[in-house]
């Protein structure tokens, strides 16, 4: 029996919002609902929504120390000093090392970048690094993705009379580095009007704060656009305010004018459609991911940097290689974690899952928390050795607070970092039974049962008549789509079956509906829901809850229901 879910259905808004806004903007009322739901009331919300201007961004300068940071990168580009660009090893990362590196390769001649061997340094910011910034007589270092908790080295850093600028997005401790800059939306004493941005969207702001001091027109920050939104898309930051309008005008040159590095990745992943957030967080982030995750990182600046597409393709193709060896470890990595859940009565009763196993591929241990709660409902830890010490990667619940709980554990671990949704995670071996009961109690003490349950929000019930191709064409200006800004969500009920259900590959569901007193059908699709098949033949009725998107098949385009869940009466 598939896992019950439990629908969300929004709140209807105001009526009269709702109808003067269809009227201002001539648009279906069930459209105007959900964009007043989303805070979209007039006509003027609703022309910053649909047509995002690079204008409404932020001036970089009213972020805490962006002065000083822009005044030591102009000092070290004028005196020609070497600069190290540092960036984490994930897709955030690497695109944030990428877009530095294009950047200040154009004023700045002795330019060097580091990305540490996920295997042999670990997250943030190494002394490796550093020392490699030593010998290449660096002076200033640009930390991206990474460094908001890096006091000792930052101090190691300072001993060799090496200047760290910091560009980070993650939760600051209660101390900070002593930087000579950082850059962090995130510091309590920080103003900056918009929270959520990336750490390649930070390292952009600092790009746009130096164009701006030296006179660079802007349009040359704004050409790096489309690394800052494979970065939103990637690292699941939410897609509202400022990031939505990177996202936007990162995903145009995506889709018209792609650098060497990402037509060649597009390629190597047979994308021909127009490009979407989704294509991101699903294949192109993954193949950027998989370099650092199985190889190494530089891989994919290497790839994102390129200026010659033949070079480019190699590296894509290559990368795409190590994409589909990260699959098999996924897979069979995953298989093994649910097995052990599965067979221990005490991991089913609890509220949270922590696994470890020393063989484990630590590039992969993110992706298996997140497989284990598709079908464990609950905050998951998973781990693996990694230089005789035990690292993981923790995933969380929606509404659950999991850095919380982390740092109420934060006795057992040799370090942690991250936020709300996912975070990391280092401790000795001979800890990990200590830390497992400690998180679990803290878990217990804090999560709610409504919180163990999988939801879907539902943002209005139609009828299948209603979804037209002026309907849909509304619908998809809503894109940039992400949290804070998730893809409208639909409901329906009184559906008729027309002809028996389809399964495609032995798990994909395919059936086609029309309303009970409509004419209109439509096909849905279910991807991994073959076990409903005999549940909507057998049952009295079914409601389904889903997206809509646009089916391309042998040149013709048309609507097809992308099935989120089915309820069965």
């Amino acid at each position: 029996m598939p896992k019950e879910k439990k629908w969300i259905i929004a709140a209807a808004p105001s009526l009269k919002k709702v109808d003067d806004l269809s009227k201002s903007i001539n648009i279906n009322p069930i459209l105007s609902k959900i964009l007043v739901s989303r805070g979209i009331t007039n006509y003027e919300d609703a022309k910053k929504y649909f047509r995002p201007s690079i204008g409404d961004c932020h001036d970089p300068f009213l972020m805490k120390d962006m002065d000083v940071a822009t005044q030591r990168l102009v000092k070290a580009i004028d005196k020609q000093e070497p600069i190290l660009v540092f960036g984490d090893y994930d897709v955030d990362g690497s695109t944030s090392v990428a877009m530095m590196f294009s950047f200040l390769k154009n004023y700045c001649e002795n330019l060097y970048y580091y990305i540490p061997d996920r295997y042999l340094e670990g997250y943030g910011i190494s002394t490796k690094g550093i020392d490699y910034a030593h010998e290449k007589n660096c002076k200033l270092i640009i930390a991206l993705d990474c460094g908001i908790k890096a006091m000792d080295q930052v101090s190691y850093a300072n001993s060799k009379a090496i200047d760290f600028i910091i560009c980070d997005h993650h939760n600051p401790g209660e101390a900070l580095p002593e930087a000579i800059a950082i850059l962090d939306p995130k510091r309590q004493d920080c103003k900056y009007p918009y929270k959520e941005l990336s750490g390649c969207g930070v390292g952009f702001k600092l790009i746009q704060a130096y164009c701006i001091q030296k006179g660079i027109p802007e349009h040359l920050a704004f050409e790096l656009l489309d690394l800052v939104a494979i970065s939103i898309a990637a690292d699941i930051v939410e897609v509202t305010g400022e990031n939505r309008i990177l996202a936007y005008y990162g995903l145009e040159k995506i889709n018209f004018n792609p650098r060497p590095g990402i037509k060649a990745l597009l390629a190597a992943s047979g994308l021909k459609e127009k490009i979407t957030i989704s294509n991101l967080v699903f294949q192109l982030g993954p193949r950027i991911n998989a370099a650092g995750r199985i190889d190494h990182a530089h891989l994919a600046v290497q790839l994102l940097t390129s200026i010659h597409e033949d070079q480019a393709l190699i590296i894509a193709v290559d990368i795409s290689k190590k994409n589909n060896t990260r699959k098999d470890f996924d897979q069979s990595i995953t298989s093994e974690a649910l097995s052990y859940i599965e067979e221990s009565s005490e991991l089913l009763t609890a509220k949270s899952t922590v696994l470890f196993n020393k063989n484990w591929h630590k590039g992969v241990i993110g992706i298996v928390a997140s497989r284990c709660i598709e079908q464990h409902y609950r905050p998951t830890i998973i781990m693996t050795e990694s230089n005789g010490k035990a690292t993981g990667s923790a995933r969380s619940v929606d509404g659950f607070d999991l850095y919380a709980a982390i740092e109420l554990c934060q006795e057992h671990l040799d370090q942690f970092g991250g936020h709300k949704h996912a975070a990391g995670l280092t401790l000795s071996i001979n800890k990990i039974p200590d830390f497992s009961a400690a998180f679990e109690k803290a878990v217990q003490s804090s999560i709610t049962d409504d919180q163990l349950i999988p939801k879907i929000n539902i943002d209005s019930y139609i009828n299948i008549d209603q979804i037209t191709e002026k309907f849909y064409s509304i619908l998809s200006q809503m894109d940039p789509y992400g949290p804070g800004n998730m893809q409208p969500v639909f409901a329906t009920r009184e559906l008729e079956l027309l002809g028996e259900p389809v399964i495609l590959k032995e798990k994909h569901l395919k059936l086609q509906v029309k309303n009970k007193d409509g004419r209109q059908k439509i096909t849905a699709i279910g991807f991994g829901m073959a076990a409903y098949k005999s549940l909507i033949l057998d049952s009295n009725g079914f409601e389904l809850a889903y997206t809509i998107q646009e089916n391309h098949f042998n040149g013709t385009k048309s609507l097809q229901l992308y099935l989120k869940d089915i309820r069965i009466h």
